[in-house]
């Protein structure tokens, strides 16, 4: 890690301000969403996503002065030791709230299916990298098809139908900006259909119930729809202004389910109303626009396809959970980035940002 006064003096504050921004909102709506909790841990939430946030900005601080060429070296490795990590889990990990996700490493647990966004994003810039004579050809795009396809069936039988879903965006993403033709991508989403019955094998019955809600909103309001209909209403509770932070009834009175995680934005949408909503998401705005701002200054492939890779995944888990919140898309469990509860999900992000400023700092060394 090489640091000097230029370094410091070229950060990008714009993207550093707007994530410390995003993360002091989440923070404090886990909070509030969490007043007069009957549930003693429950009102705590919010010091232990403090406590995530530290080292969040940490791993933001450290990936952002190593130089993202180090990275490359190690792509393979990165992805060879997460693709390890998740087939542990499926072997001895632990178990909560029906699925088994999570390694415990003392008294902390974290989750290799969220460090494996970052890791599919690393390993697909370096291979396209290592073959950038010839991107665009057809058969080029095999093999990043087959390097995402393992973590996904082994996420899938976590379950976790979000991440899986998410990572085949993502290759997709990346594959479409190296040069995949409309035919191939066409190719592509046939040879995805015809694996539906097996997807659909693997999901569990409240994951069925949860798709088949979204295409009939009536079948089952107070099932596999109370999640949807809660939402709905706590995010038209809000209207233009919001009830303020302390009178969000729906979240504080548990009526909405995962409110501190899946559902946070519908929190805020009922404590600020729209406009508290549309500031969140010109934050986002900020964010990934300069995210693919400094994509596109790159000088070389690698450091843009990782900041563009990087902000798909951030796009993707955003616009799927505000999706999901207004009930537009089935409930897939993504969270929403740098705002939901949960340290490896916020961990993991700070650290794509880190990535993302390191080779806005390099950009002319390449």
């Amino acid at each position: 890690m090489y640091l000097d006064r230029r370094m410091l003096a070229n950060i990008d504050w714009r993207i550093a301000g707007t994530t410390l921004a995003l993360i002091g909102v989440g923070i404090l709506t886990i909070w509030s969403a969490n007043l007069g909790s009957p549930s003693p841990p429950r009102q705590t939430l919010y010091l232990r996503q403090a406590l995530y946030a530290a080292l969040a900005l940490l791993g933001l601080l450290t990936a952002t002065f190593i130089n993202y060429r180090t990275i490359a070296r190690f792509a393979y490795v990165i992805f060879g030791v997460v693709l390890a990590l998740l087939i542990l889990v499926s072997v001895a990990g632990e178990v909560g709230r029906g699925a088994q996700r999570w390694i415990q490493v003392g008294g902390w647990t974290f989750q290799p299916s969220e460090f494996m966004k970052l890791a599919l994003i690393v390993v697909l810039a370096r291979y396209f990298e290592d073959h950038k004579e010839r991107l665009g050809h057809p058969r080029l795009l095999v093999i990043p098809a087959m390097v995402a396809l393992p973590p996904m069936v082994l996420i899938l039988k976590q379950p976790d139908l979000g991440t899986a879903v998410l990572l085949g965006l993502l290759t997709v993403s990346v594959l479409l900006l190296v040069g995949l033709r409309v035919k191939h991508l066409v190719f592509l989403t046939a040879a995805g259909a015809t694996m539906a019955p097996l997807l659909w094998s693997f999901l569990k019955d409240y994951q069925r119930r949860r798709v088949l809600v979204f295409l009939n909103p009536e079948l089952d309001p107070s099932g596999a729809g109370y999640h949807i209909a809660q939402s709905k209403i706590a995010v038209g509770s809000g209207e233009f202004f919001g009830k303020g932070l302390k009178a969000a009834s729906q979240s504080q009175l548990h009526f909405l389910p995962a409110s501190q995680t899946d559902f946070i934005l519908a929190v805020l949408a009922e404590q600020w109303g729209f406009i508290g909503c549309l500031v969140i998401l010109l934050l986002y705005y900020v964010l990934i626009t300069r995210g693919l701002e400094i994509a596109g200054e790159s000088k070389d492939i690698f450091g843009a396809l990782l900041a563009f890779g990087i902000m798909a995944m951030i796009t993707v888990q955003l616009v799927v959970n505000v999706g999901m919140v207004v009930g537009i898309m089935p409930v897939v469990g993504i969270p929403l980035p740098l705002l939901s509860y949960g340290g490896s999900s916020l961990v993991v992000t700070c650290i794509g940002i880190g990535l993302v400023m390191s080779v806005h700092l390099r950009r002319f060394l390449y």
